[in-house]
């Protein structure tokens, strides 16, 4: 990792993952074919491109059995206690509606009611992903979403990872469907014979996946648009180099575009950071992956000052924040833009990813400047209630009627007008 002194213009130095003209071509292609062919064409692509096309898209209740029964009770025991830590935490979030009483009788209302069904894409490919289920479920259960749907990509032996059903057994979720890519997500928008359609979908995948979700958008809703995921950490003398260093590394071995960066006041530890990132590196599994996104993305800036680092992390707006410093609690006040904090030495970020209970679906690509990670809001809506009383309209009518008027809607201004005595029958 390079080591730099911080200055104004730091930013997270990559470019957006948006695709390109050919696979965005392929991707509505995709789409277009689900949407006139239905199972037919989720079987054809997951042929293609997954190596299997099965019988039944729906996984069996014997499958998700056997799932459970051939993991390690202790991995389904963690899993169970990483979930209900989860659930803790997002049970916090429940909102509820409210009535405003106004004079004479006539109230104003907000009804909190939760989407009907969701979409929940859970990435396949070379690894399993079962915390991608807990923290896209959870929040939805919480939320009261009636009915939940899992899509995931098979492998070629038409199976999903045990770690994934089970998963899904825990939080009670029996429909769970053998596909992936584009094509999960066009049949999860548009429905088929076999799947019904939802009304919004959540979960990251690759840039296939990203790119139908963006094309699906306003027919159904989605949670974002993530990209490789990123990794601040802002350190001072008393951090020890060789954890800094397995932190940034954490993210490292997502994706070759991850992004991890570090600043300290301390050259010390810059210093020594950058010698344990690469011995540790010649013996990650994934070195290739992590290798590269830290020759490409990784970044070591030496600060002046905490509030120079802080200032510089508002402006970077990262996923991921580790404050690993002295008094880690005040320095995290100086922070405004960040998906997620981690406050000292003990609170590396994969405790969030799996167990603590906060989500790790954050937004990425600076998008923290404006957006949440997921939470219970994204699975619930929001509807307005009017009750006017007579008397509270005759007071108002004139009001709103010259307001209708002054922007040029004179059936406004009449609808508003039309009421008000008593009209017998007519």
């Amino acid at each position: 990792m390079k080591i730099e002194v911080l200055t104004d213009d730091i930013s997270l130095k990559r470019p957006l993952e948006s695709g390109n003209e050919e696979q965005l071509k392929t991707v509505r292609q995709v789409l277009k074919d689900v949407r006139e062919k239905g199972d037919e064409a989720v079987k054809a692509y997951s042929l293609k491109w997954d190596g299997f096309a099965p019988d039944s898209l729906r996984v069996t209740q014997q499958e998700m059995d056997e799932a459970v029964a051939s993991l390690d009770p202790q991995l389904v025991q963690d899993l169970t206690e990483a979930a209900a830590n989860i659930r803790l935490y997002h049970e916090q979030q429940k909102r509820e509606g409210y009535k405003l009483k106004l004079a004479d009788g006539s109230w104003l209302g907000q009804r909190i009611l939760p989407i009907a069904s969701v979409g929940l894409y859970v990435p396949g490919g070379s690894a399993a992903y079962p915390s991608s289920v807990l923290m896209n479920v959870i929040p939805a259960q919480v939320a009261g979403v009636k009915r939940i749907v899992l899509a995931s990509p098979s492998d070629k032996n038409g199976q999903l990872p045990a770690a994934v059903l089970t998963a899904a057994s825990i939080l009670g979720i029996e429909e769970v469907y053998k596909m992936g890519g584009a094509q999960a997500i066009g049949a999860l928008a548009y429905g088929t014979k076999t799947i019904q359609a939802v009304d919004k979908i959540t979960g990251p995948g690759n840039i296939f996946v990203a790119l139908a979700k963006r094309e699906v958008f306003g027919e159904v809703a989605i949670d974002m648009i993530a990209g490789p995921s990123e990794i601040a950490i802002i350190a001072d003398e008393s951090a020890y180099a060789d954890e800094v260093a397995a932190d940034l590394l954490s993210q490292a071995e997502h994706d070759p575009m991850a992004c991890p960066i570090l600043i300290t006041t301390s050259e010390r530890l810059a210093e020594n950071v950058q010698m344990h990132v690469e011995e540790q590196l010649k013996s990650l599994p994934r070195e290739a992956i992590a290798r590269r996104s830290v020759e490409n993305f990784g970044h070591i800036y030496i600060a002046e000052s905490i509030q120079q680092a802080t200032k510089a992390i508002n402006q970077l707006a990262p996923e991921h924040l580790e404050i690993v410093t002295e008094n880690a609690e005040k320095v995290s006040e100086q922070i405004d833009n960040a998906g997620a904090i981690f406050l000292g030495r003990y609170s590396s970020e994969p405790v969030g990813d799996y167990f603590a209970g906060t989500n790790h679906v954050l937004p990425t690509n600076s998008t923290a400047r404006f957006a949440s990670g997921l939470n219970v809001d994204d699975f619930i809506k929001k509807t307005n209630v009017v009750y006017y009383t007579e008397k509270t309209w005759s007071d108002n009518a004139p009001k709103i009627a010259r307001l209708a008027r002054l922007e040029g809607l004179e059936g406004h201004a009449r609808a508003v007008e039309s009421r008000g005595w008593d009209k017998g029958e007519e």
